[in-house]
């Protein structure tokens, strides 16, 4: 056991995968981002739990560099030997309850609300749930449960049922991080805070919405992982169905947690059913080939460490959604994401309508026109594409944007998503977290599509690294007189 003095305890943020990827590159810099902005609480101890047997020492060692590449912001000597005061590091396997015993002596002194961070794989949240009740370490604590939560609606409702019999839902944050980024939030501002834009956010005025989400690396040796899960579940079935929710939903009362997570879930539950047909014609799966990027080639999918030989799995999935409600019935929602695409982007587009009839003679004739645009990767904006008239005479018009964040607060520097809600978790707001039955909706609707896949056994359509994916998918849209935004 690591013990180092801290002066007065009050709770812990508990990192199970302590070693892992995810918490070199995501989890611990943001809370020495929260740290070295005087954000994270003085009585906040971080414990680390992993399976290999290390001094605390070698620990710190092993996570310096990453942490300290990931870490958004400067970090400075000072704010760094600081913040590591806080971290303690248990060794071992997480199926002995040796690790639990020592961890439950470890937080012994504390007296406030601890948080258990699970970033493990799915397979270890019901055995690490269980021996922290067993550990007497359950009641009254946050529990923080990493995607993907299961592998399709069963796998999930059995790990849903089994953590909720320790655990109560209030106390369990589902965690999507593409819902703390500061452009999302400024969607909501956008949306309920001002009244010019509320009566154009419906069927009316807005002709399609597009959400893509793209990569440019590959697996990145996670071949093993992206084998079993596909880019259907990795990424629509959470991150995508979560913004198209944020999107549509109707103004919630207030941002109390559960009338946010209410109309999110109520867009779900509204989103047309799919069926063999219409999988058939709405939805493109797609896996990369060998190809270049930036200029480097890289291997095609198949060739990854770790890809089953013949694999079927998708790496790319474009698909056309419906939502079947007053606002948004006949308006048709374009998802799209993808690895080793020609960019790395996440954003969605919300095309409005063209006007009826023009005075002003022709006007530019490519989809979006207007067009409100909201970056979530790899900057964060909003801006708005509008038509203007260009100096001289005559009247041509041009597109010109307005950006609607960054020349607003130019001095102000946006929150990491992952700071914000591991703040939000140690606050207890749970407004930006996903409840039970919203996951199992999502599920619910993705459901078909694997169906359909394993049934048919078509293999998914090739596509070239480097490229925006196969044909099928700019065809899918064509069909809608529209096209991909594509700027990269």
């Amino acid at each position: 056991m690591n013990k180092r003095p801290l002066g007065k305890l009050g709770f812990a943020f508990v990192l199970f995968g302590g070693t892992g990827d995810l918490a070199k590159r995501k989890i611990l810099p943001a809370l020495f981002a929260a740290h070295r902005d005087g954000m994270l609480e003085p009585a906040c101890r971080i414990v680390a739990v992993a399976q290999p047997m290390l001094a605390r020492t070698d620990y710190l060692d092993l996570i310096g560099e990453p942490v300290k590449a990931n870490v958004q912001g400067p970090v400075d000597v000072v704010a760094w030997d600081s913040f590591v005061e806080r971290v303690s590091y248990i060794g071992g396997d997480l199926s002995d309850a040796d690790v639990f015993a020592r961890l439950a002596e470890d937080l012994r002194p504390l007296t406030g609300s601890n948080v258990f961070y699970l970033a493990t794989g799915p397979s270890l949240f019901v055995p690490v749930c269980r021996a922290l009740a067993a550990s007497g370490l359950s009641e009254g604590a946050k529990l923080v449960l990493e995607k993907p939560l299961g592998h399709d609606l069963e796998s999930s409702r059995a790990i849903n049922d089994e953590v909720g019999r320790i655990f109560r839902e209030d106390q369990i944050f589902r965690i999507d991080h593409y819902l703390g980024k500061e452009a999302v939030q400024n969607l909501l501002a956008l949306r309920f805070g001002n009244s010019m834009f509320e009566p154009l956010w419906r069927r009316e005025w807005i002709e399609s919405i597009q959400i893509t989400v793209a990569e440019e690396l590959g697996v990145e040796g996670r071949g093993n992982f992206y084998d079993q899960t596909g880019a259907l579940r990795d990424m629509i079935q959470n991150h995508l169905l979560q913004l198209l929710s944020i999107i549509a939903m109707e103004p919630p009362h207030s941002m109390e947690a559960d009338a946010v997570r209410d109309e999110k879930l109520r867009v779900l539950r509204a989103l047309v059913p799919l069926d063999d047909e219409t999988v058939a014609r709405n939805v493109v799966r797609g896996q990369y080939q060998s190809g270049t990027i930036h200029g480097a080639p890289v291997p095609e999918y198949q060739a990854e460490a770790g890809v089953g030989q013949g694999s079927d799995t998708e790496t790319f999935v474009a698909l056309k959604v419906e939502i079947s409600n007053w606002r948004w019935s006949g308006v048709p929602f374009f998802l799209r994401t993808g690895k080793r695409l020609g960019g790395k982007t996440a954003e969605i587009i919300v095309n409005f309508r063209g006007v009826p009839h023009s005075a002003l003679g022709t006007l530019p004739s490519r989809p979006g026109a207007n067009r409100l645009t909201i970056k979530l990767q790899p900057e964060e904006s909003i801006r708005l594409s509008t038509l203007a008239k260009m100096p001289g005479l005559g009247m041509e018009l041009r597109g010109v944007n307005l950006d609607m964040v960054s020349d607003g607060l130019p001095h102000l520097t946006a929150m990491e998503a992952y700071q914000r809600l591991l703040l939000d978790v140690m606050a207890g707001r749970l407004a930006l977290f996903v409840r039970r039955d919203e996951q199992e909706a999502a599920w619910q609707w993705v459901a078909p599509i694997l169906s359909d896949w394993s049934k048919r056994h078509n293999p998914p359509k090739q596509y070239r690294s480097g490229t925006w994916g196969p044909p099928a998918s700019s065809a899918l849209l064509a069909r809608h007189n529209t096209c991909w935004h594509e700027e990269a």
